[in-house]
């Protein structure tokens, strides 16, 4: 009797003793795990850090471990980690454990963390930090996420100039003036516009007239027509925040005539100077 309650003691102690050792070790739950398939929490324990046969840990490739996911097998994880730093065996244990070095870049100033890989199935299934803190460590320091931005390159403008004789009636600038394949030619020409660019940055439409009649008369038949033609092309859906118009009048002139009289041949010989311009900016 007295020995089998010696037995019996000696039993309730290695008990009290396995339910010690199965106490010690820290915990997390899947919130701190660098990756994982499941959200339910569950008690993750990690080794002693001093018995691990790799003492002080190493310094770890952080692109290798950024490369670490879910459905990798030993071979591909140990390709990236190197074996475990832990005595678990390569291919029997569930679980990998290391010891990961990582500089603060408070001069050779380190930490160490320890991090664990869970396999199911043959395949990594889950990894953990010991220490929440310490997968801030993967996170791609500024310099790495900022790139310099590129520098945009203008597209050069496409320019289209349209006969003001194809355009409006003779001396007329306003909508009502503008002549039935006018018309058709605006309209055309901002499907295309609207068809074509990816990017529209702006468009320049300028009205021109021949030398004939006054400066002033001719600085605004000019503008007049140029107007015109922006207003049609906005009812045609273009925003005309980007359409500006311009009048230049005579002062730019494409050809050269003799004469001072409004005479058929001159009226004819000055026509290429009686048109609109339109500038166009963008990406096609």
């Amino acid at each position: 009797m007295k020995n089998r309650n010696i037995i019996l003691s000696a039993l309730a102690a290695s008990v009290l003793a396995l339910a010690g050792c199965g106490s010690t070790g820290s915990t997390v739950d899947t919130t701190n795990q660098a990756y994982g398939a499941s959200a339910e929490k569950q008690q993750i324990r990690f080794p002693d850090a001093g018995s691990a046969w790799l003492k002080g840990g190493t310094f770890i490739d952080v692109e290798q471990l950024r490369r670490i996911g879910r459905g990798m097998t030993k071979n591909q994880v140990r390709e990236l980690i190197s074996y475990p730093h832990f005595g678990e065996g390569l291919f029997g244990p569930r679980e990998w454990d290391y010891l990961f070095n990582f500089r603060t870049g408070k001069g050779d100033e380190f930490v160490t963390c320890q991090y664990k890989v869970v396999f199911k199935d043959g395949v990594s299934d889950a990894m953990y930090w010991k220490e929440p803190g310490c997968a801030d460590y993967l996170k791609p320091k500024v310099a790495e996420v900022v790139r310099p931005a590129p520098v945009p390159v203008a597209a050069p403008a496409q320019k289209v100039t349209l006969g003001a004789d194809g355009l409006f009636r003779f001396d007329g600038g306003a909508l009502g003036d503008l002549l039935p394949e006018g018309r058709t030619k605006i309209e055309r020409l901002a499907a295309d516009i609207k068809g074509n660019f990816t990017q529209l940055q702006g468009i320049v439409v300028t009205g021109h007239t021949d030398r004939l009649g006054s400066e002033s008369y001719n600085d605004a038949l000019s503008l007049a027509r140029a107007n015109t033609v922006r207003d049609l092309m906005v009812r045609q859906g273009i925003d005309g925040k980007l359409i500006r118009a311009a009048g230049e009048g005579e002062r730019r002139p494409v050809v050269q005539c003799d004469g001072s009289q409004a005479k058929p041949a001159l009226v004819s010989c000055l026509q290429p100077n009686r048109r609109v311009d339109i500038e166009v900016s963008g990406q096609r």
